[in-house]
């Protein structure tokens, strides 16, 4: 059902992103991957799924929390590919620190980066989706978009605003064969969440081991880390047939995070 389609993973050179291009690319879709710049190991990575799976699969970096940028990378995507069908919006940063301490250009980026990028590849991939009458935006939120954490005010509020967006966008296409649905993860050991320790361990005045033990899988029953393969085959069940009335919502996928 979903091979031949054209999809646009944002952030997809490493950890979520990229399990979600890699079983995306195993389900036969034609791949536009993303990240900030050019690197021997997108082109690897580019490479390795194109032969692999036998898709059309595109790099093109961007620095998406420019709208120029955005604007540039959705027409490029679609010169690339065509219309595109799949957009998952994964692009995102993290930063830790007191909020009387929080240096505004960081509030500013992770705004533009984790809510902004998201507005704008959604606002320029409807049209063609209409056109369609078939498409799927997936969001990847955060359990952080269900609940909050200290020393984290950007993150937090960028990605309760992400929520907001999905069931907006939901309702605004609801009749026309598009879904909106977000994925909330809970802490999968990805770059970003391993980027983040050392400044959670120096903010909290704790050690490492703490962080992950006390802060990290302390919010997790489980006390397991998400994969990036559930992360990611959630993400393909929801643009399948089989989750074509689900949007408008948000499946956690938390360890039993939010039901504390």
């Amino acid at each position: 059902m979903l091979k031949g389609k054209s999809a646009i993973v944002t952030g997809s050179t490493s950890g979520i992103g990229l399990g979600i291009a890699e079983a995306f690319a195993r389900e036969g879709i034609n791949l536009v991957l993303n990240g900030s710049r050019n690197t021997p190991e997108a082109e690897e990575i580019r490479n390795r799924l194109a032969s692999t799976y036998g898709v059309k699969v595109v790099f093109l970096p961007a620095d998406m929390g420019k709208v120029a940028a955005v604007e540039e990378f959705v027409r490029k995507s679609v010169e690339a590919i065509g219309p595109i069908d799949i957009l998952v919006n994964n692009a995102g940063m993290q930063h830790v620190c007191p909020i009387e301490d929080f240096p505004v250009e960081k509030w500013d980026q992770i705004i533009a980066l984790n809510l902004s990028a998201a507005f704008h590849t959604t606002r320029l991939v409807i049209p063609g989706m209409k056109q369609k009458g078939w498409g799927r935006v997936v969001n990847v939120a955060s359990a952080h978009a269900l609940v909050a954490s200290p020393f984290k005010s950007a993150y937090v509020a960028a990605k309760h605003g992400i929520l907001g967006l999905t069931k907006t966008v939901a309702l605004e296409v609801a009749e026309q064969g598009i879904t909106c649905n977000a994925v909330c993860p809970g802490y999968v050991l990805t770059p970003l969440v391993e980027k983040q320790i050392p400044d959670t361990a120096k903010a909290r005045g704790i050690t490492i081991e703490e962080v992950k033990r006390d802060v990290l899988l302390k919010a997790q029953p489980t006390k397991q880390f998400v994969t990036v393969e559930q992360v990611a085959g959630t993400t393909v069940f929801l643009c399948s047939d089989a989750a074509a009335s689900i949007t408008g919502t948000h499946i956690a996928i938390e360890g039993g995070w939010v039901a504390q």
